[in-house]
């Protein structure tokens, strides 16, 4: 089975490590971090995630701005987006954003197991390979 590639942008980069080491544990994924939020589109055309991880409040750049431009590149604008964010209580954790928002919210801190499970849930699911038809 081929890992999926999972790219976290957030500024804190204890963060991204913990993160990164929880998700390659289980073998399921190829995890790439960026700390800086103006690499972020960098690094999603370089890295071609299954799924972006972003933090929403950064500085230079909030999350919504990296968005924006993941979204105006047309080999990312389906890659899904889960937003990390203190700024949120954990009862609002798992809603989507306002009207007109793909991304869905995510409260820190968040363990391992729930965020593997939202990773899971919102993962493409995997293209069903036919054989060539002769």
């Amino acid at each position: 089975m081929e890992k999926k590639r999972i790219l976290i942008i957030d500024d804190e980069s204890t963060f991204t490590r913990m993160v990164r080491l929880n998700l390659e544990k289980t073998g399921r994924f190829e995890v790439r971090e960026e700390n800086a939020a103006a690499n972020g589109l960098t690094a999603a055309r370089e890295f071609k995630p299954d799924l972006i991880l972003l933090d929403v409040l950064m500085p230079s750049m909030d999350g919504g701005d990296v968005k924006a431009q993941i979204r105006r590149n047309r080999n990312l604008k389906t890659v899904p987006i889960i937003f990390l964010t203190a700024t949120i209580s954990a009862s609002e954790s798992g809603n989507r954003g306002p009207s007109g928002s793909d991304g869905l919210f995510i409260s820190k801190p968040v363990s391992a197991e729930r965020l593997i499970q939202v990773i899971d849930e919102n993962l493409p699911a995997d293209e069903v390979k036919l054989p060539p038809v002769i």
